[in-house]
């Protein structure tokens, strides 16, 4: 079985996607065109969501604050310039991971992966029996060495296949989308997420069924 799996994603149909698309263009045309407190509106909408991919890069819950923050000043900023080429969820992810990105590099920290995103919206169960033998009985007794296992791996991971793996298995983003995100093709995120799961499985081979 592969380490990594679906896990339970909130992927909305096209045309829900293209209608959410469609009212934030509307909001963002009366930001640009003056009205400043509409841009309240999609701070509240994606607060919570840029808030978890950025969480889920640093795990540290005030650089993901902060830099959650920078993201969505940024993006403010910079909205004059937003010509809806993407959508503006697709713009404000990759403002929001480039600014992260941005930190890790600077700051050369070492980062973890974590359960906590998703056991608050109860994905936790199907990814971590996809990593624990069915021989091993007492799953919670061995949360805390599968969680450093796990860290282990994800710090050798290099930055740029941590973050597609992150955006396409905890954040639900597809192919499509991480790819406008990180600016680069959907093949070369296909190409990184196979390498990641590669990899990983290999790490915490003596955990998969």
């Amino acid at each position: 079985m592969s380490i990594v799996k679906t896990i339970g994603k909130s992927i909305a149909s096209s045309p829900e996607r293209q209608m959410e698309a469609d009212e934030d263009a509307a909001i963002v045309a009366r930001v640009q065109a003056g009205d400043v407190e509409a841009y309240d509106a999609l701070v509240l909408k994606y607060r919570e969501r840029v808030y978890s991919v950025v969480y889920n890069l640093t795990a540290n819950r005030e650089d993901a604050s902060d830099l959650t923050q920078d993201a969505f000043i940024k993006a403010f900023q910079s909205i004059q310039r937003f010509k809806g080429k993407s959508s503006f969820f697709t713009w404000l992810y990759r403002i929001a991971v480039n600014t992260t990105l941005t930190h890790l590099r600077k700051y050369k920290m070492k980062r973890f992966f974590s359960f906590e995103k998703m056991n608050e919206e109860d994905h936790s169960a199907g990814f971590i029996d996809s990593l624990i033998s069915e021989s091993d009985s007492d799953k919670s007794a061995l949360m805390n060495e599968l969680q450093e296992k796990l860290n282990d791996a994800f710090q050798k991971l290099s930055i740029k296949h941590r973050t597609v793996i992150t955006l396409f298995e905890i954040d639900g983003l597809n192919h499509k989308e991480i790819s406008e995100i990180v600016g680069t093709s959907i093949g070369t995120v296909r190409s990184r997420l196979h390498y990641a799961k590669q990899f990983l499985q290999a790490e915490l081979k003596d955990y998969i069924r």
